[in-house]
């Protein structure tokens, strides 16, 4: 195994990601690591109608419509007092 995928492997199993790109820079007897982690796929979770969910796809006629009858609040332009 070569330096470069040693430094690689190292930083992977301790911070639990996939690492994107990684620079190596000798300086004297040290070496600094410059890495960017792959990008992580995000999912929104939603608390909707006392339901945690990032999907609605699988809601039966009866739960859509009472998300969509829902009333949203704006906070917006609320001021302080």
């Amino acid at each position: 195994m070569t330096e470069y995928e040693t430094y690689k492997k190292y930083l992977e199993d301790k911070h639990g990601r996939k690492i994107d790109t990684l620079e190596m820079e000798l300086d004297g007897e040290y070496v600094n690591l410059k890495y960017k982690f792959e990008k992580v796929p995000f999912n929104r979770i939603r608390r909707i109608t006392g339901y945690l969910t990032g999907d609605t796809s699988s809601w039966n006629n009866a739960k859509m419509a009472e998300l969509n009858d829902r009333v949203t609040h704006d906070f917006g332009t609320m001021e302080k007092i």
